[in-house]
């Protein structure tokens, strides 16, 4: 047999497939956020994660660098995608009459006893008891929620309302989706969201409207 079939002999079959570092990615995006949603930020390893997505737990670390890292990108991509808040706060001052109630509606509707709780909701309400995830939250729900509310709402205290706004968002999920309290899963939906937009509403005026910065009231 000469060199050159030889050569041929070794080399047959269909050279190796390439690994798509963007497919790749993510899958392993898509496994962790799964992973952190239904164990949160403690119950989950890199392992796990990378079984999840087909890979190992050393490429993990080399498209991520650490668990934290793919925890923080993880929290990013899940919530700059529209949800509630996301897709309804923009700089724009003139739409703020309608907030309250397109926020309200949203609210109801997807925390009824039937819709599925949202993929952000979840990683916080699992991964907030830990140091390093909380700090990763609360950077993040500020950048995504709370500063883009404070910017467009009139009057004092913004980033106070901004917060409380948020607040009263989470409660409610927790309290209905969550805990199942018998008053917010049983209350006529239409009632519910008209209730919610007035708190939204008290939320969303300025103060000032409401006293005078020497009555103290």
């Amino acid at each position: 047999m000469s060199k050159v079939n030889t050569k041929k002999a070794r080399s047959g079959g269909p050279p190796p497939r390439r690994r798509n570092a963007e497919a790749t990615r993510q899958a392993i995006l898509d496994s962790a956020r799964l992973a952190f949603m239904r164990s949160g930020y403690d119950g989950v390893g890199v392992r796990e994660i990378a079984q999840g997505a087909g890979v190992t737990a050393m490429l993990v670390n080399r498209y991520f660098g650490s668990k934290e890292q793919l925890f923080e990108e993880v929290v990013e991509v899940t919530l700059s995608a529209p949800g509630i808040l996301t897709s309804r706060v923009t700089a724009r001052s003139g739409e703020l009459a309608t907030l309250s109630r397109e926020v309200a509606q949203a609210l109801v509707a997807k925390t009824a006893p039937e819709a599925t709780p949202m993929d952000g909701f979840l990683i916080m309400l699992r991964s907030a008891s830990n140091e390093q995830a909380a700090r990763i939250l609360r950077e993040k729900f500020v950048k995504h929620f709370e500063k883009p509310l404070a910017d467009v709402l009139p009057g004092r205290e913004p980033a106070e309302r901004a917060a409380m706004f948020l607040a009263l968002i989470a409660g409610f999920q927790v309290m209905r989706q969550v805990v199942g309290i018998p008053g917010l899963i049983e209350a006529d939906p239409s009632a519910l969201s008209a209730r919610l937009e007035a708190l939204f509403d008290v939320l969303m005026e300025s103060s000032a409207r409401n006293r005078s910065p020497s009555s103290g009231r």
